[in-house]
Order: C-alpha cells, then sequence, then structure tokens
C-alpha cells in the first residue's frame, strides 16, 4: 500500500511540473531553468511526502486536517517567496 501511496505522489509531482514545461513550448512568459524544476520538485515532493507522513501517523480528523493545512500554507508561501520575493528575503534572491 504505501508503494502505491508514493507511486501516486511521484506521479502527481511530475504531472504538476509537466505543466509548465508544456507552457514553455507555447509562450516566452515562462522561462523556467533547469534549477526551478528541481526547486519546485523537491518543495511538491517534500509536501506530497509530508501529508502522506501526517496521513500515516496522526489519528485525529481535525488535527490531521489542521496539520495539512499548515503545510499546504507553507508550500504557498514558500513558493510565493520564490516567484515573486513578497518578503523582499535574501532567500528569494532579494
Amino acid at each position: 500500500m504505501q508503494n502505491k501511496r508514493l507511486t501516486y505522489i511521484v506521479g502527481t509531482v511530475a504531472l504538476l511540473l509537466c505543466i509548465p514545461l508544456v507552457a514553455m513550448l507555447f509562450t516566452d512568459e515562462v522561462n523556467w531553468s533547469p534549477f526551478d524544476f528541481i526547486v519546485a520538485g523537491v518543495l511538491l515532493l517534500g509536501t506530497g511526502l509530508a501529508i502522506d507522513f501526517v496521513f500515516r501517523k496522526v489519528q485525529n480528523r481535525d488535527h490531521r486536517l489542521m496539520i495539512c493545512a499548515v503545510i499546504l500554507a507553507v508550500l504557498f508561501l514558500i513558493w510565493a517567496e520564490l516567484a515573486v520575493g513578497i518578503f523582499g528575503t535574501p532567500f528569494a534572491g532579494s
């Protein structure tokens, strides 16, 4: 069962990374380097594995949903910071 879940997580990450890859073929607006794909893959895979870990270990439904919401919020904040530098940290290259 764990291998099947891991396959779904990795497949979803690969599918999500195909979106900017295909977009780069049709427009110059999307311009990702290989490093961008690596960073996005690490962020998405880490998030997927963290959520899978929470679903396996946390029994209380409310706690599970709250922890997953925090994990997703952290992902979105990091993604936004890397994309446009909304906080102006050196983390985003500002």
